[in-house]
């Protein structure tokens, strides 16, 4: 086959995998170090100045399937860790908030493993592997982040007010598979126990 020939097949799939980054480029459009504070506003949704979402149980929907391979070259999914509550943290090697987070996301995450919760990272748009590896091994990050340098994984989640728009953001599933809080921001180590612990106290 000649280059010329081999040159035109691969170029739709790197047209699409262009577009499928710049898509993501533009779902996470902010690289966010705020955080905010919670406060009902009687909707059905709790929310502090559009940073911090906590969804009412009966209007959750199911977290989408997320596995594949880790930053590490392993295999996570998230439906083997089905009956425990899940913090899903959305980060990128080259965000500064993300790095700001990530020694209380290793700190939190090793507390609260004896409360059942399981933490499970999503990496996006370092389109190497090593400084997301380089990432985890200098925060001392335990738990498996997921390899999405495309963004695909971070598009299934749904639309709406529980959207990963901006990185970082943090999720927490509850028991039953469904999404219950989302926060955009860095989150300090009191804030993420607060979000966290709200959930792992429902029944």
């Amino acid at each position: 086959m000649s280059p010329t020939r081999a040159s035109r097949r691969r170029t739709p799939r790197r047209a699409a995998a262009l577009a499928c980054v710049a898509a993501v480029a533009s779902l996470l459009s902010a690289c966010s170090s705020s955080s905010g504070s919670t406060s009902s506003n009687g909707s059905n949704y709790v929310s502090g100045a559009g940073t911090i979402t906590y969804v009412k149980a009966g209007d959750r929907k199911a977290a989408p399937e997320l596995a594949g391979s880790t930053v590490d070259g392993g295999h996570a999914d998230l439906a083997a860790y089905k009956g425990k509550v899940v913090v899903i943290n959305i980060w990128g090697s080259w965000c500064a908030p993300c790095r700001a987070e990530a020694p209380h996301m290793a700190s939190v995450s090793q507390a609260d493993a004896s409360k059942g919760v399981q933490f499970l990272g999503i990496n996006t748009r370092d389109l190497d592997r090593s400084p997301a590896q380089r990432f985890v091994e200098h925060y001392k990050i335990g738990y498996p982040s997921l390899y999405d340098p495309a963004g695909n994984l971070i598009l299934k989640f749904p639309k709406g007010n529980i959207n990963p728009a901006s990185l970082p953001a943090t999720l927490v599933v509850d028991r039953q598979g469904k999404i219950a809080a989302r926060v955009l921001g860095a989150l300090t180590e009191d804030g993420l126990n607060e979000m966290i612990d709200k959930i792992v106290a429902e029944k």
